[in-house]
């Protein structure tokens, strides 16, 4: 592996060429030396070194740049590089700024301009960044490749599964040299990837997401078999109860089949979440949240599907899909919601291939130059159309409303309007879809005159309804019509318990119709689906099974 990278951006040509100079006097022997002029050229080569699988050990960047300042370039950059230390380099004027960037981006440090002497006021604070860089393991992630096919959908699973948990990797396209001669190593042929190259060199040829998890350094087993809590879900809600539970002393495990975050990890942008006055994306704060709840000690288990909940007694039995179980006092069932599929015919043997649920941040770089067509008029998809317009030629929101006013946040709106390459197309729907390979054309209908129109496009988000991933609970709590959880006051309508219920007392506000369970965020019934409201339930819900489990 090439040395880490320590990369520096400012847009005075003198004050870049001291600053990496300086710096490569004392570490260039260890350290490469990256130095960019401007913000948007300092991020070009942040894509190309994650592209690459390098890794980046601090960033500096000056407070004062035109377009982008110093601070909203290290917000963007820790989309690439989470680990990487943050300096701000500021005058003394920008002291107030560099305090509340502590806060928006976890500045580690800031340092004023003049620097010299460097021993003394520069060198002991790189030593202090890179020793603390350095123990957190950051220097010792593997290199993986992933071979596949552009539009292959196991190969973008693959790949948006590692890209959503945050470990870097190396995209190598079958169809280059490099590719094939990987496949040929392995002893298998294109019809065969995704392939899985690790840094030792092994190979896993159409890996599931726990064989990944398992390469990657993801925990997958409990380290228990019993526990005080187990939350299934790591979306906002399971990482609140999880931070929550582990803070307040339980044994607590978390659950999740996929990645940290849920849809809230993959909205690009994040602005009326509170304490975050520029916004965060979802990336961003659920890394957060994830490495809180495991500074708290929780454990995080990934790429584990729960299918059933039983009643044992004293104690909540979860069972893997594997077989295997785990037990608890209590449980938070924090599992979200996904989106709806999309039922035009031709869409479904072409989702992974140019038709997408939800924001796949890792497309919108090869969106370049191309037409993007987003259905949904939620926040979420409003998200997205920003984010894609950065890179596509031009951003077509779908909806079946009149306007965006009925579902969307207004602070969306009017970015929305503010952005030349975004087209609302009101009363419109996608009823079809067409492609060889992968997706090249979708048809659209005005639900107003049912008028039909073809248009060309490879690439289309979908960010409609909300279902809940609560088919696995079979009958094990009452759900309501849709499948979300009946909590609290609605399961004693009429005055009367759930049946089944041997407590000598109503459920607690966010309990389920089984003692001890509780549900929190996007998967209670009436639950409000906003990131801070399931952050707050799944505090709440800790409090709940505090008081649970006093009472036993």
């Amino acid at each position: 592996m090439p040395n880490p990278a320590i990369l520096t951006v400012d847009d005075d040509p003198a004050v870049s060429r001291a600053v990496a100079r300086d710096i490569r006097r004392r570490y260039g022997d260890r350290y490469r030396v990256v130095r960019a002029d401007s913000a948007e050229a300092a991020l070009d080569a942040l894509r190309e070194l994650r592209l690459r699988g390098e890794q980046v050990a601090v960033l500096i960047a000056d407070y004062r740049m035109p377009q982008m300042n110093g601070i909203e370039f290290l917000e963007a950059a820790m989309d690439l590089f989470p680990t990487a230390r943050r300096v701000l380099l500021t005058a003394y004027a920008d002291t107030d700024a560099a305090i509340n960037a502590i806060n928006v981006v976890d500045l580690d440090h800031y340092l004023l301009k003049p620097w010299h002497p460097p021993e003394e006021k520069l060198y002991p604070v790189l030593d202090q960044l890179l020793e603390a860089w350095t123990a957190d393991g950051a220097t010792t992630t593997p290199e993986l490749r992933v071979v596949g096919h552009r539009w292959s959908a196991p190969s973008f699973t693959a790949r948006d599964f590692l890209a959503r948990n945050l470990v870097p990797f190396r995209w190598v396209p079958a169809d280059e040299p490099e590719g094939a001669g990987l496949l040929t190593a392995a002893g298998v042929t294109a019809n065969d990837v995704p392939l899985v190259v690790t840094a030792d060199g092994k190979s896993l040829v159409q890996p599931s997401a726990a064989d990944l998890a398992a390469q990657v350094g993801l925990a997958t087993t409990p380290a228990a078999e019993f526990y005080d809590l187990v939350v299934v879900g790591a979306g906002p809600a399971g990482l609140g109860a999880a931070v929550y539970g582990a803070s307040e002393g339980l044994r607590t495990v978390l659950i999740e089949r996929r990645a940290t975050g849920g849809q809230a990890g993959q909205s690009s942008r994040i602005e009326n979440y509170l304490g975050f006055p520029d916004g965060v994306s979802g990336a961003q704060l659920t890394d957060r949240a994830r490495r809180q709840a495991l500074r708290f000690g929780a454990e995080l288990l990934s790429a584990r599907e729960v299918v059933s909940l039983e009643d044992a007694g004293g104690a909540r039995v979860l069972r893997f899909s594997d077989g295997s179980s785990v037990a608890a006092h209590t449980v938070v069932l924090a599992t979200g919601v996904s989106y709806r599929m999309l039922p035009a015919p031709g869409l479904a043997e072409l989702t992974g291939r140019g038709c997408f649920y939800g924001s796949v941040a890792s497309e919108a770089p090869s969106c370049s130059g191309s037409d993007v067509y987003i259905v949904g008029g939620a926040n979420s998809a409003g998200q997205a159309a920003v984010h894609f317009s950065r890179y596509a030629r031009r951003v077509h929101l779908l909806i079946r409303g009149e306007d965006l006013t009925r579902s969307m946040s207004s602070y969306l709106i009017e970015q929305i309007a503010r952005i030349d390459t975004i087209e609302v197309h009101p009363c419109t729907e996608v009823v079809g879809g067409a492609g060889g390979e992968h997706l090249e054309r979708v048809t659209l209908r005005d639900v107003r005159t049912g008028a039909t129109r073809e248009v060309e496009t490879s690439w289309l988000f979908v960010f409609i309804g909300a279902e809940p991933r609560t088919d696995w609970l079979g009958g094990a709590v009452a759900r309501d019509g849709r499948g979300f959880v009946l909590t609290g006051p609605d399961l004693t309508r009429g005055g009367r318990r759930p049946p089944g219920w041997a407590l000598p007392r109503d459920p607690y506000h966010l309990e389920s119709s089984m003692p001890g369970v509780f549900a929190a965020g996007d998967v209670r019934a009436d639950s409000v689906k906003r990131v801070a409201s399931a952050v707050g339930e799944g505090a709440m819900a800790v409090s709940l099974v505090h008081r649970y489990l006093e009472a036993q």
